[in-house]
């Protein structure tokens, strides 16, 4: 049995239905990334198998035990790390790490020693005194994921802990949030809307839009093999194209294709460049930028722009724009999405 059980999850506000029919499995030590757009049901559905929110129908099972609103954490053993962190302002760090422990009625001498462990893995050793408002924002996401997993949860729940620090500590966070829950093997459901951190942190990514899931697997498996138009378009980048544009048999089918997938070539270099497991366009160069580590080319197509991403250093100064280009976009990396209307 699966340690995480999602029945049939259905949930309503004021008439407009936020799930709709929920089916999913997690896995004990699994770590399991709800993504999707804002208001797609994400933090809805994390708030009822935390217990914080009642369903209008279906069950949850954690550790086949059913979670029930409203019932005791001690019984469900279930940690959440919120968006805001909700620490309390008037206790020290050591004070907040603590709280769940001194619920539990641990012993003093068990409490210090618990409370001092989890503040040395998360490198927050010395701020014990310190109120929340002494703190930088990524020194109290550690506190409020000390506090989480101090009492050694069963489950671990995490809403958005991420979006509320900079670039850098947000970076340094995945990774450390990562390392922790592999170390201590908790199963953990993390809500996020940055596909980045989907890809980089999860064992498993689960993506909804509009109270569905959309698609769930691998983050290989997300990021190469979208099973509809709404997945491969937020996920990363993709050009999408007609059949018709390649020439396949079925002229009314839908692709789809990264940027980097596609190769810019020269229009008389075509002779070096050409490839049989390419499908071969040829268009207008109209944008040539970096984004940081990469170069990205524009073309236009037969009316239509194709974005080509190369990493940075590629012979940019060799093309000026307006100039007709080549393009080679690998076979095996288009992906058939369905019929267009």
């Amino acid at each position: 049995m699966s340690h995480v059980q999602i029945l049939d999850v259905e949930k309503s506000f004021q008439g407009r239905q936020v799930l709709k029919r929920i089916n999913l499995q997690v896995e004990k030590g699994e770590f399991v990334t709800l993504l999707g757009p804002s208001g797609c049901g994400k933090t809805t559905l994390l708030r009822i198998i935390a217990g914080l929110e009642r369903s209008d129908g279906g069950k949850v099972f954690v550790g086949g035990k059913e979670i029930i609103e409203g019932l005791k954490k001690k019984a469900q053993n279930i940690g959440m790390v919120f968006q805001s962190y909700a620490l309390f302002p008037n206790l020290t760090a050591y004070e907040n790490i603590a709280f769940g422990l001194k619920i539990n009625k641990i012993s003093p001498p068990q409490i210090r020693q618990q409370v001092e462990e989890i503040m040395a893995i998360l490198s927050i050793a010395g701020k014990e005194k310190n109120y929340p408002h002494q703190m930088s924002g990524g020194q109290q996401q550690r506190v409020a994921l000390a506090r989480a997993l101090v009492t050694k949860p069963d489950l671990l729940l995490l809403d958005e802990p991420l979006s509320a620090v900079d670039a850098k500590v947000r970076e340094s966070a995945r990774s450390l949030i990562r390392d922790i829950q592999q170390k201590m093997g908790i199963t953990t459901i993390f809500v996020t809307h940055d596909q980045l951190e989907a890809l980089v942190m999860s064992d498993r990514i689960v993506i909804l839009d509009s109270g569905e899931i959309m698609q769930q697997g691998k983050p290989e498996e997300i990021y190469n093999k979208p099973a509809n138009r709404f997945v491969a378009n937020f996920i990363g980048s993709y050009n999408f194209l007609p059949g018709s544009l390649l020439g396949l048999p079925n002229k009314n089918v839908e692709v789809c294709i990264r940027p980097e997938h596609i190769k810019l070539v020269k229009l008389d270099s075509l002779a070096q460049e050409e490839d049989a497991s390419a499908h071969q366009l040829q268009g207008t160069l109209t944008n040539l930028y970096i984004l940081g580590n990469t170069i990205r080319a524009e073309v236009s197509v037969q009316g239509k722009t194709l974005l080509v991403d190369r990493l940075n250093g590629f012979q940019a100064s060799n093309f000026v724009l307006q100039e007709e280009v080549r393009l080679l976009l690998k076979k095996d990396a288009l992906n058939t999405l369905g019929i267009t209307s």
